[in-house]
């Protein structure tokens, strides 16, 4: 019953469901339009808001492009790839590789929301290797899996309570940092986990489509001889000069390769001997970047292989700054902070923690970013939960404002599924020469949605912390 549901829900998305770019763009009229009608913000005000905000993303869509390409260039080494072919060895059948896939990418998703790259990688090899995948679906089974993000260790919004002298703290909202032990290991973010690990996996199992006809990856294939192209090793051989040349002993030279290899593994050890187990996105990228570079073992063999896992991030070079713009009408206009102020005016002590949940799910739409949305939502939100518990004792009240904060982070994260900003994480590596859009995958990740809806509500509400 479930896997038909799910399959009229694909039809529904495929049918309606306008390309990413064109979602953007729609979503920026209709909170333009939010703006004027419930602000009455002018028409200049609105476009000067949405201008100023085509430019707050710059330095996470970089981030978002070098974690792909460093990420998806890791995965094509011939190291790498010698392992997958051994995996296939025992994942042969189209139910293990959803299996293997969600729960690999929620366990990968729990160290590091940007680590869903190799998951998207180890996807799309076994698709290439193992027949009758339903591509798409194993497209939108590595998407669900990234959601386990925000109960692990790179959860944006718990690592903010956490750190000195944050903007909340400066503002007086907050009175010290709210501890990581309250937050990510609480009995709550614990519970979400083993949701995800446990549940999401078999729920992603029953919803298998039964038929995959015309939805393998060799169908989808816009070149057929994909699978057969050229090896990077035999493709930098080609590059070779038919002489001896200086040029190609640089090129080619494995010694090079240490030596700067040496020096980022140096830095990346003295990193996290200075910061702890500190995995913010930088340092990710560069791990990712060393390690390829060394997998690859030259320089020209690593410039081929960046050449080839880069050129399928169009998307995100064009697509941030739009949904930057709506985050700057949102901020500007002021109406991120409206949204966050209904909250005091109708939530109670029972019910503060779902209204968050709620409006941190709807200004994702807009802002689909946790720490942006935060900054936006964040303040207004916590001040009301203050007003709200201004009987209860310092303790309790932290609780509550520790409570809020993860309601949204949930929020925020579960509208992930139904619409495709972070699509664009995964579609780079995975639609990589591929026939497929964003409404080919949408579909499958509706029924996912409302369980997990419900199933968060009710954490939220009467699990401790």
């Amino acid at each position: 019953m479930l896997t038909k549901i799910g399959e009229r829900f694909t039809d529904l998305f495929k049918k309606n469901m306008p390309d990413s770019f064109v979602f953007a763009i729609i979503l920026t009229f209709l909170v333009a339009i939010i703006s004027k009608l419930s602000l009455d913000a002018s028409f200049i005000q609105i476009i000067d808001s949405w201008y100023k905000g085509f430019w707050m993303l710059l330095e996470f869509g970089m981030q978002m492009v070098l974690l792909i390409v460093t990420g998806y260039t890791i995965a094509i080494s011939p190291f790498i790839k010698n392992q997958i072919d051994k995996l296939t060895k025992i994942i042969n059948t189209p139910n293990q590789v959803y299996i293997l896939v969600s729960i690999f990418g929620i366990s990968v998703s729990i160290i590091s929301w940007g680590w869903i790259v190799i998951a998207a990688v180890l996807g799309r090899e076994l698709a290439l290797r193992v027949k009758g995948v339903h591509y798409p679906y194993l497209i939108a089974c590595t998407y669900f899996a990234n959601g386990a993000w925000v109960t692990g260790l790179s959860s944006s919004i718990p690592l903010l309570l956490n750190t000195e002298n944050n903007y909340l703290i400066k503002s007086e909202i907050l009175e010290t940092i709210i501890p990581t032990s309250i937050t990510l290991t609480s009995p709550l973010n614990f519970s979400l986990m083993l949701v995800y690990l446990i549940f999401g996996p078999i729920l992603l199992f029953i919803l298998r489509p039964r038929k995959n006809d015309g939805y393998e990856i060799k169908d989808l294939l816009e070149n057929k001889k994909l699978q057969k192209e050229i090896s990077i090793k035999n493709e930098a051989e080609k590059l070779r000069l038919p002489f001896f040349a200086i040029s190609d002993k640089l090129n080619n030279n494995f010694i090079l390769v240490l030596i700067i290899s040496f020096m980022g593994l140096s830095y990346i050890i003295r990193h996290f001997y200075l910061n702890g187990f500190d995995l913010n996105l930088n340092i990710m990228i560069f791990i990712f970047l060393i390690l390829g570079l060394f997998l690859h073992k030259t320089p020209i063999r690593y410039g081929i292989a960046m050449r080839k896992t880069s050129s399928n991030v169009s998307s995100i070079l064009f697509q941030f700054p739009f949904y930057a713009g709506i985050m700057g009408i949102m901020i500007h206009t002021g109406l991120g902070e409206k949204l966050a102020l209904f909250i005091s005016e109708t939530a109670t002590i029972n019910t503060y923690a779902f209204f968050s949940f709620v409006i941190g799910g709807i200004v994702n739409f807009a802002i689909p970013s946790g720490g942006g949305e935060f900054a936006v939502i964040g303040p207004s939100i916590l001040e009301a939960v203050k007003t709200i518990g201004q009987d209860f004792n310092n303790q309790e009240i932290i609780k509550m404002l520790s409570r809020a904060s993860l309601s949204i982070a949930y929020g925020e994260t579960l509208t992930n599924l139904l619409q495709p900003f972070y699509l664009m994480l995964i579609l780079p590596v995975m639609g990589a020469g591929i026939n497929i859009q964003a409404r080919d995958v949408m579909g499958f990740l509706v029924i996912p949605f409302l369980l997990f809806f419900v199933i968060m509500s009710l954490l939220i509400t009467f699990v401790p912390i």
